[in-house]
Order: structure tokens, then sequence, then C-alpha cells
């Protein structure tokens, strides 16, 4: 069955870091762009969906009974057998909930919920250019079990600029004192054009090289598996039953469709990806025209090298069973080379039927992926 992503680009502010398609959230421009995203809805084959996750952006900068709308839509749209099993999923600025959003939320059907912390550091989150405080997180985590909220997910971020292994390990503590079911962590990302990629420029200093992030992530590590935290993926940590399915049907490469601006379809092998133009995909939705999209099909080893990439970042690995009777191609022996290189690097290990990376393979797996899907 299908996952489906929706992208609700509206911010009610700009954070200096981030590269995602988003504008500042106005009134009447948000009225219409959700016009122009039930339109395209309505042009979407009906199928069979298990996962829905309402990304941004900032979702929740739509009030609560408007994105309760919008998931009775999609949940029509994409019914599915058993709805008892679907999982749906939208993110969160804390500071913009307000008290009753998670309790319809529940009753709309959402079942989680990603808040977006990043720190609970005071000045760390004013660096980040983030408006809420660690108070309101807390009471947001509160809110959420009081609504019966079947799992609440923390993202955080380390290699922020001023932060130290001390800091990380406070916002680390927090998020742990919370119980929270699931807790995202992810190295900080300079992206071209951002602010922050102005900044860096003036000030690489100020900006963390990748020896001092591998000793933050090496803690984060330690600190979620100690508190119980299943380490299920590079940036994932999650209590037993509270994986992200949604992000799983992604490392498993199953298909997906995406609705919104920029959002991303992976379907029967074809690629494509929306046109990042706000104008441009409001008018042509709204018009009927096509969406403007960049497609392409995957093939060959090209297929199989991103299958892997993505599947290695999970603690499950490669199954090379499945894959094989997936793709047709026998990786240790296609990729012999690959293998053998990072296995005697201690990067790679072979289990019984599957490839994984090694602890230390986890610190560089941007390396040892990437030589997958450059192998042919």
């Amino acid at each position: 069955m299908l996952g489906v992503y929706v992208h609700l680009p509206f911010c009610p502010y700009i954070c200096p870091y981030c590269d995602f398609a988003k504008w500042p959230a106005r009134a009447s421009l948000n009225a219409r762009y959700l016009e122009a995203l039930y339109a395209e809805l309505a042009r979407e084959p009906r199928a069979q969906a298990a996962t829905f996750f309402l990304g941004g952006g900032t979702p929740n900068a739509y009030d609560a009974r408007t994105i309760a709308q919008l998931v009775a839509r999609l949940h029509v749209h994409y019914a599915a057998p058993d709805s008892s099993e679907r999982e749906t999923t939208i993110e969160c600025n804390p500071e913009l909930v307000a008290p009753q959003d998670f309790t319809i939320y529940r009753e709309a059907g959402i079942t989680r919920v990603s808040i977006g912390v990043q720190s609970f550091e005071v000045d760390e989150i004013a660096t980040l250019g983030r408006k809420h405080t660690p108070e309101m997180v807390r009471d947001v985590v509160a809110r959420g079990r009081e609504a019966g909220l079947g799992s609440i997910s923390l993202d955080l971020i380390f290699g922020v600029p001023g932060q130290t292994a001390a800091s990380w390990r406070r916002t680390l503590d927090a998020a742990i004192a919370l119980d929270v079911d699931h807790i995202s962590t992810y190295g900080l990302t300079v992206e071209e054009g951002t602010p922050y990629a102005q900044w860096q420029a003036r000030e690489p200093q100020a900006f963390f090289d990748d020896t001092r992030e591998a000793e933050l992530y090496a803690m984060t590590i330690d600190a979620l598996r100690n508190a119980g935290y299943e380490h299920y993926e590079i940036s994932n940590f999650a209590r037993p039953g509270h994986r992200c399915r949604h992000n799983e049907n992604y490392w498993v490469n199953g298909d997906y469709a995406g609705l919104g601006v920029s959002a991303a379809s992976y379907r029967q092998g074809v690629r494509a990806v929306n046109v990042r133009s706000l104008q441009e995909y409001v008018d042509a939705a709204l018009s009927g025209a096509p969406i403007p999209a960049e497609a392409e099909r995957l093939e060959g080893f090209r297929s199989a090298g991103e299958a892997i990439m993505l599947a290695l970042r999970t603690s499950r690995g490669v199954r090379l069973g499945e894959f094989k009777n997936r793709y047709g191609i026998d990786i240790l022996e296609h990729y012999a080379p690959v293998v053998g290189r990072f296995t005697e690097a201690g990067l790679l290990e072979r289990g019984a039927d599957a490839l994984r990376l090694t602890e230390r393979g986890r610190f560089l797996a941007n390396d040892v992926c990437g030589a997958f899907v450059t192998f042919d």
C-alpha cells in the first residue's frame, strides 16, 4: 500500500537554516493553496494508503479544524480496508499549538505528532531562529498525552553554532525526561542560499567540523540507547512499537505519492517532483492543467544502488535474499569491490542474510551508501 506525503509550505517565520520550499503564512494565500491541493488530490488515482504525513513548512500554521478537514479528505480518497492500522503524522511548531488542537487531531484520525524542538537551550533556540521556549515544549507534550495521541516525536538538531557537548547533553536529557515515543536527531546541514550559508562564509570557525559533529552523534547514540530507545535508522530512535512507519516505507523503497508544491512521488519505478514555484503550482492545479514536474524512471543498477543506499540507513540493513528476488542482482557478487573495501575497513558487516553498517559505519554512512549508488 501507498504512503502519502502532503506539503503544507507556510510558516509564521522563516528559520535561517531551512532550505525547504516554504513561504510566510498569509490567510488568503493559505486558503488558495488548500484549494489547489484539493484540486490535485481530485486528480490522483484512488488507491489504498497505509501512512500519511503532513510536512512543511509548518503544517500547524493552519488551524486544527482545517487540518482535520484535509485529513478526512485524504482518508476517504486513499481508503484502506482497516483504518485502525493507518498511521497519520503531522509536524508541529510547539508555540502554535492551541489548547484543543491535539484533541481535534486525534478525533480526525491523526495518530502521530512530530514536534520541531531542535534544542532545549534558550540561546541555541534563538540561534536557530525559533520562537518557542523549553516550557512550551513540555506543555505541548503533556497536552499530547492528555489528548491520547498514539505517538509523540521530537526533532532535535546537533552541531548548532555555539553548542557544546554539555549543552547538547542537556538537550538530550530534557527530551529523555519527557519520555516521548520517538526522537529524531539531525546534524546541522548548511544549505546553499540560506542565511546560515552566508554566516558560514563570513565565519567558518563558528560551525562544527566532521570530527566535532561525530562526537555529538556518538553521545546521542549512547544516551538514547541507554534510555531504552531503539536506534532503528541513522537519525531516528524509537520506543518499541513507535517507529515512523511512513519513513520506513521510504527506506524499503516503497511507493509513495507526494501532494503539494515541491512534493516528491515514487510509483512503479518513476520518481517525480512537483514544481517548486508556488505560483506555478497553484495556477496549474486550479486551472486543471498538468502540474509542472520533473520525472525520471529509475532502472537497472541505478535503481538497485538507491535501494541499497536507503536500506543501509536502517538497523535492518539490506536483506540479500529479498533484494535478489526484487532486483535480480546478487549484491555480494555484483558489488564485490564495494562490499570488500568497506568490510575490510570495518564499516560494513555480513549477517546470515543481511548486509549492514557497523557502529563505526554509521558515522560514515554517506560515503558508504554513496559508493553503491555510483557503482555500476
